[in-house]
């Protein structure tokens, strides 16, 4: 019966192995493995500080991006309305001078009507004149003196003009 009994001095030996060897593997195990999971949590720990940094750093940049692209619409909407106005600006400008140019060229052109008229009037009372002397010449079959002639149809001619 000594194979089933219990014996105290094998369970007093048992106890004080399983003390040292928990004091051992305490020394040996349980202190490094504690700190190097210590390591890794503080490890892991400051990566999430530098994750949470970056994207801290991210979204600022995100922020600054954002502004001036804003920054950068507003002053294209500018730029365009400036060069709009400029350009509606010299379009009037180019308008206006070309109204004051076709005016220039009216103006001259009546006046040279004008002068063209006067200058044909002027053409018909001379033809006229020698026209009528010619034919008085021939009625009265004499010598009469040219100016005389000259004199009596632009008075003729005249007169014809206030009747009108």
């Amino acid at each position: 019966m000594e194979f089933v009994s219990i014996d105290t001095w094998t369970i007093i030996f048992t106890w004080i192995n399983l003390i040292i060897l928990m004091f051992v593997m305490k020394k040996l195990l349980f202190k490094p493995v504690m700190k190097m999971l210590a390591e890794r949590e503080n490890e892991v720990g400051s990566m999430y500080e530098k994750a949470e940094s970056a994207q801290q750093n991210a979204e600022k940049l995100e922020g600054e991006y954002t502004q001036k692209l804003s920054e950068a619409k507003e002053e294209a909407a500018r730029i365009m309305k400036d060069a709009t106005d400029a350009a509606n600006k010299k379009g009037e400008q180019i308008v206006f001078e070309a109204q004051q140019k076709a005016s220039a060229s009216i103006l001259k052109a009546q006046k040279e009507i004008e002068r063209e008229k006067l200058n044909a009037v002027s053409e018909i009372k001379k033809d006229i004149a020698s026209i009528a002397v010619s034919v008085a010449e021939k009625v009265i079959e004499k010598d009469i003196n040219e100016k005389d002639y000259e004199r009596l149809v632009e008075e003729f001619i005249e007169s014809s003009g206030e009747e009108k």
